[in-house]
């Protein structure tokens, strides 16, 4: 049974928005990696991509799939259902393939005066200086089993918070 044409038109704006909103979450977690200078670019990168997919926005036009979004329905979380860490693949990827880990490549660019372990290509951030911009202060890094944590690298949307608003349906 074929689905009605108003049907159709509200699956395309639906999957439209879902393709803006993955756009609009790579640019923010890209920016999260790169720094403020691609979230000044954001925009500038969303107008010279190709379209994703038929029936997706031009890519010029960023504030129509923005309106488009308003239209998408807000759901509470789902379950935690299936839930593990390991769905989103290792922890601290070297996903630029330049020898470090995610998260020593973040410390290496948001700490000054950073000083890094002995033998390992200036991978592994041993010391440096967080300046905070959230509370104005400076955060002393020192890597240890008992001071690490004093420097948090978070996701933008936390994984079992994307998880339970449907991140379990993009495996």
């Amino acid at each position: 049974m074929e689905k009605p044409a108003a049907s159709r038109t509200t699956i395309k704006i639906i999957r439209s928005a879902a393709i803006a909103l993955t756009a609009v979450t790579a640019l923010l977690l890209g920016a999260s990696l790169a720094g403020c200078d691609a979230t000044a670019n954001a925009l500038e990168v969303v107008n010279s991509a190709p379209a994703i997919a038929t029936g997706a926005p031009a890519p010029g036009d960023a504030i129509s799939s923005l309106e488009q979004l308003k239209s998408v329905p807000v759901k509470g979380r789902a379950p935690k259902t299936g839930y593990t860490r390991e769905e989103f693949g290792p922890a601290w990827a070297d996903v630029d393939r330049n020898g470090c880990d995610t998260r020593d490549d973040i410390l290496a660019r948001d700490l000054s005066n950073e000083t890094f372990k002995p033998g390992t290509n200036n991978c592994v951030v041993a010391t440096g200086t967080l300046a905070d911009k959230y509370i104005g202060t400076a955060i002393n890094f020192i890597r240890g089993q008992d001071t690490s944590s004093d420097v948090q690298i978070d996701h933008i949307v936390p994984l079992s918070d994307a998880w339970q608003k449907g991140a379990q349906q993009l495996a």
